[in-house]
């Protein structure tokens, strides 16, 4: 039977389902709406949105511009002010509340995600599960973690795509639940819609929080420099991180800016292959388009013939393809490693850093394909990318010492003990590493000099949930640490003086890593 779209994500029929649960988030076009002042409205300027799972259009961006964005910050203070008279156990209510009618619409949130950003239905539902489980043990825990500290203000959020519920709308809610007044930026790239329905749960539920779209560039002066923004934190990459970071360098502004950094494996002295083939496997969730990533594999030259071994097989069992498709309307939704990329320019981008690296003398240990019978015949599919992987990418290639954020991998064979801890270290800093070593003291010994924020032996990191402190080193990261009771002192007041753990421009209060 040929392929189709499963009937339970079609998008006409998601979206009347969104249009239903939350009818005050959209305009009369049928188009979403920025929350502003507390209400729905500002269609602002109408944005194409497409998905890349076949290029097609789901809607317009309502984009706003500077001056309607100072005036959503600007009532975001004016409600922190009444947000801060409202008693814990209130707040608390009000966020499971909120909690409660997430779960309720945990399936269409996981379906809308799988339009917007492409996830497979596994991973959009972790998505949103890890938001409703985090937020819960912060319900929980909330009450010695705020012992002594105050609200800071406005909170400003700009996030990445890749995560709208585990990280934006998590942190939304924590930080409201903290006593914050907070605004948050739709990433323009995906999420729209789930946050819409999000954010609409949220205002019903009494939580001051504003939703916006616009470009950053243009919204920076109102969301990032305002004086009436107390903390932001931020998601992305390097360069608009570094700008960010300069931006507010001789200001009085609490920030968590994280940003991209070459997260490297390191294999010396091993021999549980099966194991390492198996985390390599689970590393490819989302074509690696995540912060935690392992996209540089730093082997000694020895091991080569046995990595490759456990490696290639890993990349040649790898499913890529429509996430929505099925042979029958009653089949279930595949079960793939990861769909498309977030964009065809995405897409091009890596093939460009590829092209680069091949003619100047890298080796192509492999190339994936494309399976044609993963995708509907004739769809737009510029957004898939099968897995590629080189070796001794030079130097002077941006693949060297950038994150591609893709599923393009480096593979560096080094000779010495010293070379690989130096190979590990080529981004000045980042948020995950991990040596695969035989020897527990040998794989201290090399962890302890690698400039990773969170270092595995013979397993890869993540980000983390609940009790988890998160961060980065070097340029990876600036600002305040998240996760666990960080998360809640990167948006508080303490004691006078009192300054919270983070990587600042002096690295002073740097903690111990974990």
């Amino acid at each position: 039977m040929a392929l189709m779209i499963a009937p339970s994500v079609q998008w006409g029929q998601l979206l009347g389902q969104l249009r239903s649960a939350v009818p005050e988030a959209f305009g009369n076009d049928g188009n979403p709406l920025n929350l502003i002042e507390g209400q729905w409205g500002n269609p602002g300027h109408g944005k194409r949105y497409a998905t890349a799972v076949d290029g097609s259009e789901l809607g317009r961006i309502p984009m706003i511009d500077l001056d309607t964005a100072k005036r959503a910050v600007k009532f975001a203070a004016h409600e922190h002010q009444s947000w801060t008279q409202v008693d814990l156990d209130e707040r608390r209510r009000r966020v499971s509340d909120c909690l409660n009618l997430l779960c309720a619409h945990r399936e269409l949130i996981s379906r809308l995600l799988m339009w917007e950003i492409g996830k497979p239905l596994k991973l959009a539902q972790d998505d949103v599960d890890r938001c409703i489980s985090g937020v819960e043990w912060y319900v929980e825990q909330i009450e010695p973690m705020l012992a002594g500290r105050t609200p800071l203000g406005v909170i400003s959020n700009i996030a990445s795509w890749n995560y709208p519920y585990s990280v934006l709308m998590h942190s939304v809610l924590v930080q409201a639940l903290a006593g914050n007044a907070v605004i948050a930026k739709t990433p323009t790239d995906g999420g729209l819609f789930s946050l819409t329905i999000g954010f609409a749960l949220a205002r019903r539920c009494g939580l001051p929080v504003s939703l916006v779209s616009g470009s950053g560039g243009a919204l920076s002066e109102a969301l990032v420099r305002n004086q009436d923004v107390d903390a932001l934190a931020f998601v992305g990459g390097k360069s608009n991180g570094r700008d960010i970071a300069a931006s507010l360098y001789d200001r009085d502004k609490r920030y968590m800016l994280e940003m991209e950094g070459v997260n490297c494996y390191g294999i010396w002295d091993y021999s549980n292959w099966n194991d390492l083939a198996a985390q390599i496997k689970k590393g490819y969730a989302y074509g690696k388009q995540r912060c935690t990533a392992y996209v540089r594999f730093v082997v000694r030259r020895s091991l080569l013939p046995r990595f490759l071994d456990a490696y290639l097989p890993v990349l040649k069992s790898l499913k890529i393809g429509n996430p929505l498709l099925v042979d029958s309307p009653d089949a279930p939704l595949p079960d793939l490693d990861f769909g498309p990329l977030i964009n065809p320019r995405k897409v091009e981008e890596l093939r460009v850093m590829y092209s680069e690296a091949v003619g100047a003398g890298a080796i192509n240990l492999f190339e994936g394909e494309l399976n044609e019978d993963r995708f509907l015949p004739g769809q737009d599919n510029s957004a898939y990318l099968a897995p590629i992987s080189l070796l001794n990418v030079p130097r002077n290639c941006r693949l060297h010492h950038n994150e591609p954020f893709g599923p393009i991998d480096s593979i560096v064979v080094v000779d010495r003990v010293e070379e690989l801890i130096s190979e590990m270290n080529i981004s000045n800093g980042n948020l995950v590493s991990s040596i695969a070593c035989d020897d527990s003291a040998t794989a201290r010994e090399i962890a302890a000099e690698l400039r990773s924020f969170k270092v595995g032996i013979n397993q890869m990191r993540s980000r983390g949930d609940n009790d988890e402190v998160f961060g980065g080193m070097g340029a990876s990261w600036k600002g305040c640490f998240v996760g666990g009771s960080y998360l809640v002192q990167s948006v508080t007041c303490g004691k006078p003086g009192d300054r919270p753990y983070g990587n600042f421009p002096d690295y002073t209060l740097l903690p111990e890593r974990r």
